[in-house]
């Protein structure tokens, strides 16, 4: 299925579609060639989304097949953010009645899979080094993630290489509900004949990169809306845009588990606020571990708070044991530690309910899900979230926004700002920090976040997960 040479009636020049062909046979010769593969799928139980009774697909030597209520979460690991924006998805399926499937493109020993991880790497790679030298992040990797992947032929590019992956998905069901939350899962259901695609677009800057057409387009703000609607400068000329039927403003991604007990949450969040408990701060290190100066210089900043009781830290690694390994060398810090000790973090944080938070508590994880899920179990006992502004700059919590690692991000901490649940960007050290006196020293802010986030809620901002499984169910249910 040809999605190269037209995209959204829009042709492609002959120079952009020899580059893509090009591109797809280099992958080839490096990975294999798998396209006559018959890979069969089958399922299993992923211990950490247990609630979620979530199943992996994994390759078997004999298929199983799907139950009628299925609904298949397509994803990839780059970073942590679209693990997380898929569990959110997973969440709204299960409290919506349906039964979530979990499909990790790059975890399978598959050509597509091969070339995901090839990127991957290479992404995170040049994140941290994006950290550590200003020309290389000035000159090459933020005008490459502001507009070398905005323009349609970069598009015209990725549709190509991931045709790559379609043998991986080929045997699915062509009508099972799909939501995928990277554009390569995307790309791959629809080159597969799949009908139901949920494209969840995750960022708020549009981009050529996240373009699957023959996918229902779902984004999380009006800024986004509009500009993929245009396709508003993805060229230097022009261009036809996304049909109406093929592009719908859902809201934010946020799980289930997050959002039924949000105003019991915030009621606590003023109570502590109100009575001058120590502030319970959650940062996080992401999942390409970058950012680490910055990182530091706010944990060393934040110490004199944690010894005066003012502030409790809860620092989740994620699967980074390297990082806190690279803090501790720096600062020595005595803190409550969580390695690997997933259900004792869980009792931990039920226990905060009714108990005060002190001190600095780090969490690590190896499993993946672990890492990424610890957030979500630390987010509703916290009352401020310190984090770049990926794909938690979305999250019901108030936020406190760092420096954006890719220039994609910048419009997360913008649109959080606006609609007043998180700061604005601070992105040096002193301002951060600068921040972080301000937010200890008048509260009112945060509360004025907090009445924010409740305003939202019942507007339904937060309901995309939600829409997007509605979206992906409706022509079958129908």
């Amino acid at each position: 299925m040809d999605k190269t040479s037209i995209i959204f009636g829009n042709e492609i020049d002959k120079t952009t579609i020899k580059k893509a062909n090009k591109s797809k046979k280099k992958y080839e010769r490096r990975f294999g060639d798998d396209s006559s593969k018959d890979y069969k799928l089958g399922f299993e139980p992923i211990p950490t989304l247990g609630f979620l009774a979530a199943k992996n697909i994994v390759f078997k030597d004999k298929a199983q097949e799907l139950p009628e209520n299925a609904l298949i979460v397509g994803n990839i690991r780059m970073g942590f953010g679209h693990y997380r924006i898929s569990i959110a998805m997973a969440s709204a399926a299960k409290a919506l009645g349906y039964e979530p499937f979990w499909l990790d493109l790059a975890s399978f020993d598959a050509t597509g899979s091969k070339m995901i991880r090839h990127q991957n790497n290479l992404y995170s790679t040049a994140s941290k080094i994006s950290q550590k030298s200003h020309l290389f992040n000035h000159f090459f990797w933020e005008p490459l993630n502001s507009e070398g992947f905005k323009k349609i032929s970069y598009n015209a590019v990725d549709q190509k290489n991931s045709e790559l992956l379609e043998p991986i998905v080929r045997s699915l069901p062509k009508d099972v509900p799909y939501i995928a939350t990277h554009v390569w899962p995307s790309q791959a259901a629809v080159h597969a004949g799949m009908t139901n695609v949920v494209n969840a677009i995750p960022d708020n800057w549009p981009m050529g990169l996240h373009l699957s057409e023959g996918a229902i387009h779902a984004v999380q703000t009006p800024f986004a809306y509009l500009g993929y609607k245009m396709l508003n400068g993805f060229d230097k000329k022009p261009l036809k845009g996304i049909p109406e039927k093929d592009i719908k403003m859902v809201g934010r991604y946020i799980d289930h588990e997050l959002l039924k007990d949000l105003e019991e949450d915030n009621a606590k969040r003023l109570e502590r606020l109100s009575s001058n408990k120590p502030l319970r701060i959650l940062l996080t290190v992401g999942g390409a571990g970058a950012g680490f100066d910055m990182f530091l210089a706010m944990v060393k900043h934040l110490l004199p708070y944690v010894k005066e009781g003012k502030a409790a830290v809860f620092i989740n690694f994620g699967d980074h044991k390297d990082v806190y390994e690279k803090m501790q060398k720096k600062l020595g810090l005595s803190v409550n530690t969580f390695f690997n000790e997933y259900e004792k973090l869980k009792t931990y944080v039920e226990n905060l309910r009714s108990e005060d938070a002190k001190g600095i508590t780090a969490i690590y994880n190896e499993n993946i899900f672990e890492a990424v899920y610890s957030t979500n179990l630390l987010m509703r006992e916290s009352d401020l979230l310190i984090t770049k502004p990926s794909e938690l700059a979305y999250y019901p919590i108030p936020k406190l926004f760092m420096r954006h690692i890719g220039g994609h991000e910048v419009y997360g901490a913008i649109n959080s700002s606006e609609l007043g649940d998180g700061t604005f960007e601070c992105a040096t050290k002193n301002s951060v920090n600068a921040m972080i006196d301000r937010l200890l020293s008048d509260k009112e802010i945060l509360a004025h976040m907090v009445e924010r986030i409740n305003i939202l809620k019942s507007q339904g901002a937060y309901d995309g997960a939600y829409e997007c499984v509605k979206l992906a169910t409706k022509k079958k249910d129908e």
